[in-house]
């Protein structure tokens, strides 16, 4: 019985195989888009998921409430971790880290390390990342001792073993010696480190680090003993801070609270600043929605399809009920071919998964999957959803088709009733409400970040090339040699540039009633170039100058947003005021226009700007426009004469500040992507109600022509109907795409508005596509020969 089932079917799907392609096609795409989805979704949600503790583990983060304002970091001060796991019993251990960019050398072999990590002795106590080599126990206590992870260890041993071996670290060239190898720290982590140092060994640098603690910069993880209660545990945190650091606290107005953030959340749910770089999980949300309705998509082209051949096989269905076929057999055979194309869909979209993961990952701007075979259940729940869209899509088509009645079909007068019209049809508006609000959303969010991108920053970044000297004490040797260079118009120094991170800074400044606010601003150090170089522009007072010797130790410029907080109407008013901030005295000289010193997608934060030479370690060097590859190469021979043992390093400025855009870039890319699928297959849905629309007035159609209709006119005929239910798909899917699609734009202070015309594109855009799939059936139709479509059967 099988074995003639499966002959069937495998007939009927060579002798209807356009349609069948189409069937399987449609499937392919929507399973293989949905499961490249799940793939991402499940990536984005495991972040840290691997970790044996990782219930028990937990960020210590902390709020900082001044006069002015609440400042939600994502760090904490040196000694409030530790200090807490004295106080309480409830904590077992206590990881903090520093990430940080070191010089590692070994010999002629030397790299600047950027995921270098200062990690407490607890590291791989708290944390499963396996060492290949070395005790956990013991690889981080003492200090100057250093964990490689398995490509660092190659990178600087090749084949021969590091351990017990010696590496100089910094520009004070500290010898560290290789206590272990970890494996490479996988992809779904913050905690990201190419080699560990042991904490102790900033201690013996500065011994003072753990008693500061209002100096802020550190993550904290705490362990806690098994069945603590985290939330009743961050209620006893106010009294120990005000225990350990209260008289502290009150004299410089600064008020901390601790919050216990679990491990898991860290990476999509964190709304503090200072974390690494986090997820978004509303995209995640996106996507998933995105996902379910591609393959919702999907089933409702497969049943639109297949009900579209119902005609085809009427009398098929009545020869067999005659020579004695049950309904639970047809029932059975029809079941069987939906299951069997859901499974040759299953095959295909494996082998284009498999194809076309490494694409993906570079979409998404991240190692999602190394191989679609790695995940063996993955494949099995592919496997299961094949089957269940056979099913489920095939239950509507085989139970009308095995209902026929043998005298009605073989009569020639079979017709299918209203309620099967109605629910294709509405099939049909569903699938272009979802494509038109995919269009709608994708222009939108391509506006957003073509907004961003030619917003009018508040300075010029064009041509800037930043060299990173990380602190090296011949830079400003560098920084002349590189003015010299005829390809070089101008240079300047400072501790960062816009896109980069900045410290915040507490500071004591004059407010508009004569009082000394306190605040936290974020500060630069900059040289008195910095600001010409950059062409931000002074709204009031002055820009730093050689010509006062103050300036270098008494003088501050003020953006207007901190002008603004301090309670000054006028920038000028607060030319003249005080200020006092880390160890300086002096007065507030200048005032310059804001400009945006990070991502528009946070407001413009008050910025103060001090002439401090030893904290500048970048230099900006605008370059001439001709002749780039030269210029770059005098910079690199100059960078090789004066600091040759530090690897070249340098970045433009304008790159640098687009990175910041990264995620919302790969958003739009993964999310144009998917919309172009979603319409090919509605697409094919609505090809499916156009070919059974058009079997059904193959009659109605030859006698038009025999009457005198024209192929215009029939095509217009079979197309306005569709071009109808796309109209309603339209007028459906405009509110609902601008709601959703506006609380997406939330997340951003700069923002565009939603404009009319968007809607009205993306319904022209739906309407011409349907208007081209619908044609390509209804000319077809109308080019038939009307003695074959009149012709007795």
């Amino acid at each position: 019985m099988i074995k003639n089932y499966l002959r069937i079917a495998f007939r009927n799907l060579w002798k209807h195989r356009v349609y069948s392609s189409l069937n399987i096609l449609g499937l392919t795409i929507g399973m293989s888009a949905c499961f490249l989805i799940f793939l991402y979704v499940r990536f984005e949600l495991s972040y840290d998921n691997f970790h044996s503790k990782k219930d028990r583990i937990y960020r210590m983060v902390c709020d900082i409430k001044t006069p002015t304002e609440v400042l939600n970091l994502g760090v904490c001060s040196a000694p409030m971790a530790i200090n807490a796991k004295d106080e309480f019993p409830e904590i077992e251990k206590v990881v903090r880290f520093d990430a940080n960019s070191m010089l590692l050398r070994r010999g002629d072999i030397k790299f600047q390390e950027d995921k270098t990590v200062l990690a407490d002795s607890a590291f791989f106590e708290v944390f499963d990342f396996p060492l290949l080599q070395g005790d956990p126990h013991t690889a981080l206590r003492e200090p100057l001792s250093i964990v490689l992870s398995e490509t660092t260890a190659k990178k600087y041993f090749a084949n021969t073993n590091p351990m017990g071996q010696t590496l100089l670290l910094t520009d004070a060239s500290l010898p560290v010696k290789v206590t272990g190898v970890m494996k490479d720290m996988p992809e779904n982590t913050l905690l990201k480190a190419d080699l560990l140092v042991s904490k102790s060994t900033s201690k013996r640098q500065d011994s003072a680090e753990d008693r500061r603690w209002g100096s802020f910069g550190m993550y904290s993880y705490l362990l806690l003993k098994p069945n603590v209660n985290a939330a009743a545990l961050e209620k006893k945190f106010p009294a120990f801070l005000e225990k350990r650091d209260g008289k502290e606290m009150r004299q410089q107005q600064m008020f901390f609270s601790l919050f216990l953030e679990p491990l898991t959340d860290v990476y999509l749910k964190t709304g503090k600043r200072g974390a690494p770089e986090t997820g978004n999980m509303a995209n995640v949300y996106i996507f998933s929605i995105v996902g379910a309705f591609i393959l919702l998509i999907a089933c409702i082209n497969f049943i639109n399809l297949t009900t579209a051949r119902s005609t085809e096989r009427a009398k098929e269905v009545g020869i067999r009920k005659v020579v004695g076929a049950e309904r639970g057999q047809l029932t059975n055979q029809f079941l069987g071919e939906s299951i069997l194309q859901a499974l040759i869909a299953f095959v295909l979209a494996v082998v284009a998964c498999t194809l076309l993961i490494p694409q993906f990952n570079f979409l998404a701007g991240k190692i999602v999957s190394t191989g679609l075979f790695h995940h063996p259940s993955y494949i099995l729940s592919l496997l299961g959803i094949a089957v269940g869209i056979g099913l489920l899509a095939g239950i509507y088509p085989a139970l009308i088709l095995s209902s026929f009645q043998p005298i009605v079909v073989l009569k020639g007068r079979f017709a299918t009733g209203t309620k099967g019209l109605i629910l294709r049809r509405g099939l049909v508006v569903f699938q272009f409400t979802i494509s038109i609000a995919f269009i709608a959303s994708t222009l939108i969010v391509h506006s957003q970040l073509s907004y961003m991108r030619n917003q009018d920053l508040g300075f010029n970044n064009q041509q800037m090339l930043v060299l990173n000297t990380h602190g090296d004490n011949h830079r400003k040797a560098l920084r002349d040699e590189v003015a010299r260079i005829p390809g070089v118009l101008s240079t300047a120094m400072s501790s960062s540039v816009p896109g980069g991170g900045n410290p915040g800074a507490y500071s004591q400044v004059q407010n508009v009633k004569g009082d000394m606010q306190i605040a936290n601003l974020d500060l630069y150090f900059v040289d008195f170039d910095y600001l010409r170089l950059y062409k931000m522009k002074i709204i009031a007072g002055r820009a730093f100058s050689r010509d006062y010797g103050t300036d270098t130790t008494k003088a501050m410029i003020l953006n207007e947003s901190a002008v603004k907080l301090f309670g000054y109407h006028s920038p000028q008013d607060a030319i003249g005021r005080k200020f006092s901030q880390w160890g300086r005295e002096g007065q507030i000289i200048g005032v310059v226009k804001d400009f945006h010193f990070r991502s528009l997608q946070s407001e413009i934060k008050p910025l103060s700007m001090r002439i401090e030479p030893d904290g500048c370690d970048l230099i900006s060097a605008n370059l001439r426009t001709s002749d780039l590859k030269t210029t770059i190469a005098s910079i690199e021979n100059k960078w090789k004469s004066v600091i040759p043992y530090r690897p070249f390093s340098y970045y433009f400025a304008d790159e640098f500040f687009d990175r910041q855009y990264r995620t919302e870039d790969r958003f739009g890319k993964l999310f144009l992507n998917f919309a172009i699928l979603a319409i090919f297959i509605s697409c094919l849905g609505l090809l499916g109600l156009a070919s059974y629309s058009t079997l059904q007035r193959t009659k109605e159609i030859g006698i038009r022509k025999v009457l005198g209709a024209s192929v215009p006119g029939i095509v217009n005929l079979l197309s306005k109907e569709f071009l109808q239910l796309v109209l309603v798909a339209f007028l459906i899917a405009t509110p609902i795409s601008w709601y959703f699609m506006d609380k997406w734009l939330k997340d951003f202070h700069y923002r565009i508005d939603i404009q009319w015309w968007i809607f009205i594109l993306a319904g022209i855009l739906a309407f011409i596509v349907s208007l081209l799939t619908i044609s390509f059936q209804a000319i077809r139709a109308a080019l038939t020969n009307p003695v074959e479509s009149l012709r007795a059967e």
